[in-house]
């Protein structure tokens, strides 16, 4: 997910998102360890998108305590 993909969501979407993508990596890294995965790097992206969640709403958060 893009950054810009991210900003076009409302807050509770992006919170439901970032739900989403942390039971996604719980499972990727559940599969990871029994058996490898055919392409690691899917865990790497999913933390990725995990921060970008993380950061979007800390973002929000701050923009609504200036106002």
């Amino acid at each position: 997910m893009k950054n810009d993909e991210i900003r076009a969501l409302s807050t509770e979407e992006v919170q439901q998102k970032l739900q989403e993508e942390q039971q996604a990596l719980q499972k990727l890294k559940f599969a990871h360890a029994i058996s490898p995965l055919e392409n690691p790097m899917k865990i790497r992206f999913a933390r990725k998108n995990i921060a970008r969640l993380h950061t979007e709403i800390t973002a929000r958060n701050k923009a609504s305590e200036n106002k």
